[in-house]
């Protein structure tokens, strides 16, 4: 009798196990499915940043770094927003000359780079780009520029980025400049949100057909730019202050100013913008001397720079205790709760410290839409998380821009 309850036993847990497996291969398949099928963007990542190395070709795939083209089919990523990135420095004119042509050789650098492989790629300067180029089996590589600070007070200067590619501009980095003041400068702010100067700094990349990007901005900074800004607007790379209390992050109450204004936040999968860190000493221990070893980043040449950020890289693959994709789904459940699908979607920061378990390089994308699938998403829902909310905010600023040029 015993023998013939424990046989009945284990054959019940065989049988539930078999139906839990076969669920999951179910959800997987349905994911895939819906992953091929549909527009999927990330409005950040630092690549660039390698591109700058001699002998990084994005062609060919790597074994470190997040991002390279290969591995963007591999995850199924149709199309990424390369960041032009320029450290915030001194705020003079030969300091802004300096970064101005930083800038500019990124840009080249970017352009190269996706010309040496345009069998694989191609630069994308609208929305409509980007599903052309999914429909010819190409990546689209669209271009932002992370910190106005090289745009110095020339407003020129965003013409001429514009006309390089970049669609959209992040107002500011980890420190006041003299657009608008950071979430994040040590400092306090200086601006009380945008400066007079920022102020046409928004007006002129409404005029041009450039989003503004809120992410990094002071909480009145960003209230200043919804003011003014006829255009709804993107935080490329931010997530929810309600789930991690983190000045990068927006508060309910900005998501839902971010809603009336039609703009879209996307939810960045770096750990520390997702869920509150838990006591690291070694991590803390091994980033504080290669700080001590390197001294202020802003006073390092580009190759010293680079190091110090590779160090640093190195130490976080040792200590980091990452956040998951469960964590970075629950960021997004908590936008589509608070606000609604229509204005949340995805932007990684990969190889600027984005990565997650479950997500950790660009090959591993489809693991999100796993997730999202596993909760109920519908293919509809996760369209427009994946792609389709931020492609709409990109035909907003298009059109407005050509209405003002008629």
């Amino acid at each position: 009798m015993i023998r013939a309850l424990l046989s009945c036993f284990i054959a019940a847990c065989l049988l539930l196990t078999g139906g839990c497996i076969d669920t999951e291969s179910r959800i997987i398949k349905k994911a895939e499915k819906i992953h091929e099928s549909i527009l999927t963007v990330d409005t950040h990542c630092d690549t660039p940043l390698n591109l700058m190395k001699a002998g990084f070709d994005v062609g060919k795939k790597h074994d470190y770094g997040c991002v390279d083209f290969p591995r963007m089919k591999e995850g199924g990523l149709n199309a990424e927003f390369f960041a032009v990135f320029t450290a915030q420095g001194p705020r003079d004119d030969s300091s802004y000359n300096r970064a101005h042509n930083r800038a500019l050789k990124i840009f080249r650098t970017i352009h190269e780079s996706v010309g040496k492989n345009s069998a694989m790629a191609e630069i994308a300067y609208t929305a409509e780009d980007a599903y052309r180029l999914k429909k010819d089996g190409k990546i689209a590589v669209f271009i932002g520029v992370e910190n106005g600070y090289p745009v110095g007070k020339d407003l020129s200067r965003i013409k001429q980025y514009y006309d390089l590619g970049a669609r959209y501009i992040t107002l500011s980095h980890s420190k006041n400049n003299d657009i608008c003041d950071s979430s994040t400068d040590p400092a306090g702010p200086e601006h009380g949100g945008l400066s007079v100067f920022g102020e046409e700094v928004v007006k002129e990349m409404n005029r041009l057909g450039i989003m503004v990007d809120v992410s990094h901005i002071s909480d009145e900074a960003f209230y200043d730019v919804l003011k003014i800004s006829k255009v709804p607007v993107i935080a490329s790379h931010s997530s929810c202050r309600a789930l991690c209390e983190n000045p990068r992050n927006l508060s309910d109450d900005m998501l839902l100013a971010l809603k009336e204004n039609g703009g879209v936040i996307q939810i960045c999968i770096l750990s520390n913008y997702l869920k509150s860190p838990e006591a690291n000493p070694e991590l803390d221990s091994a980033i504080s001397s290669i700080r001590k070893k390197y001294g202020n980043p802003e006073t390092l040449d580009e190759l010293k720079r680079q190091q110090m950020r590779e160090e640093i890289r190195e130490a976080q693959n040792k200590f980091e205790k990452l956040a998951t994709v469960k964590d970075a789904v629950n960021h997004i459940d908590h936008v589509v709760q608070v606000i609604g699908i229509d204005y949340v979607g995805i932007g990684t920061d990969f190889d600027g410290g984005g990565r997650i378990e479950g997500c950790m390089t660009v090959a591993e994308m489809k693991n999100i839409t796993v997730e999202l699938v596993r909760r109920g998403y519908t293919k509809k829902d996760i369209e427009k998380i994946w792609g389709g909310n931020v492609m709409r905010v990109l035909r907003f600023a298009e059109e407005y821009a050509r209405k003002q040029q008629l």
